[in-house]
């Protein structure tokens, strides 16, 4: 017996120290931290929002933080410098000295002149636009040991994307209003009502995809007293879409004859269909030269490549181009010209990140805590730390997860 007990106490998991009473390990409170938030003037070409309302610059201000902005940034959002300076915004013509504040607030993703003014350790947070940009951009970003976090790659508790699908909410009920508008157009259009008059047929739409623009683009026609049809090849996708419409429409999968005859009798056809790279070409050019002459085509996929074969990308100053008899709308950037209403969104998705940020003491904790604010970045001090710009642009790749814990 004894020497059993002798055996047990050698294969003992425990040491005698850790067998004996130990003291009691709090969890240290964690110190909010005060922002400095810059907002340049947008410079791209055609952005027009701004990623703060006066009304988020308040709430932020109110919660004791700073906010600097470039004079004129809210203009073409329709948001005056007067405004800003009332909700507790400090307005400065110097670009330099906004771009030297520790935390860089910007739609479009900053430009390398831009990165140049920043000071090292600056966290910007924007978007990303991947299919545009270039390798020296994450160089730059790597040179200067920037923390940079993108709107697209932001993820809610529910694990979906904020961002994207509030702006593709835009895009698809946009899509629908800006066909109503081509459709009575002098010159080109055909002087078509958008909606279900009494004894006149109604105008007849079909959305190609069934994500969040083809859900807002049909819920939109459907609201004008429109029928549509809507294609995908993904049934769950189709079926999810009408649970959410909460009512029957007609739905297929993509194929070359029934595709064909919808597209024969419609008015206007909305492109919806993302890919993992470059969005499908769905509609051929043959195809579109079987359309009604005069009929609409709004390619919102046209930023991802477009899935109608006759897309070319447009401006918001020339927005369209006839092909075949059939009007095209292929403007890459549709939420930008609702500035506006775009500008309201994007500032009631970063606004509550921002308050999270500080509330946790900073973004080094707000990550640790945040699993999708964590996601949202791609460069950790200057280390590309998301592995799709990485494989697209055949660099260097840290896990995030293996980073920051």
């Amino acid at each position: 017996y004894h020497k059993k007990q002798r055996n047990m106490s050698i294969y003992s998991p425990f040491s005698k120290s850790q067998l004996l009473p130990q003291e009691e390990k709090l969890e240290v409170a964690r110190h909010k931290s005060e922002l400095f938030i810059g907002i340049p003037k947008e410079t791209s070409y055609q952005e027009r929002r701004i990623c703060l309302t006066p009304d988020a610059v308040s709430s932020l201000v109110s919660h004791g933080h700073r906010v600097m902005l470039e004079a004129g940034a809210g203009e073409c959002s329709s948001y005056s410098d007067k405004e800003y300076s009332d909700a507790g915004a400090e307005i400065t013509q110097d670009t330099k000295k906004v771009l030297g504040c520790p935390m860089i607030l910007k739609v479009e993703p900053p430009t390398l002149a831009e990165l140049e003014m920043m000071n090292p350790q600056t966290i910007v947070i924007s978007a990303i636009q991947l299919k545009t940009q270039k390798k020296e951009y994450f160089e730059a970003l790597a040179s200067k040991r920037i923390t940079a976090l993108a709107f697209e790659f932001i993820k809610d508790e529910d694990g979906s994307y904020p961002a994207v699908k509030s702006l593709s909410e835009i895009a698809g009920t946009a899509s629908v209003l800006i066909a109503s508008e081509l459709m009575i157009g002098e010159n080109i259009g055909k002087g078509l009502l958008f909606g279900n008059i009494t004894g006149v047929p109604p105008t007849k739409v079909v959305i190609i995809g069934a994500g969040t623009v083809a859900e807002y683009a049909a819920r939109t026609a459907l609201g004008l007293g429109a029928t549509v049809k809507v294609f995908d090849n993904s049934i769950t996708k189709l079926r999810r879409l009408q649970n959410t419409l909460n009512q029957r429409i007609f739905t297929s999968t993509i194929q070359e004859k029934s595709l064909l005859k919808a597209l024969r009798r419609c008015d206007v056809a909305i492109g919806a269909m993302k890919g993992k790279n470059r969005a499908p070409i769905v509609v051929t050019e043959t195809m579109v030269e079987h359309m009604k002459k005069g009929a609409v085509i709004v390619d919102v996929s046209i930023d991802t490549g477009g899935c109608f074969e006759t897309s070319e990308v447009t401006t918001h100053e020339k927005p369209t181009f006839i092909k075949n008899g059939v009007i095209h709308y292929c403007v890459p950037n549709i939420p930008s010209r609702y500035s506006k209403t775009a500008s309201m969104s994007i500032s009631n998705i970063i606004s509550p990140f921002l308050l999270h940020i500080a509330d946790d003491g900073g973004i080094e904790t707000a990550i640790r805590c945040n699993r999708g604010l964590k996601h949202g970045i791609y460069s950790y001090h200057g280390v590309l730390t998301n592995k799709a710009i990485a494989d697209w642009f055949n660099l260097e790749y840290r896990d995030i997860n293996l980073i920051v814990f």
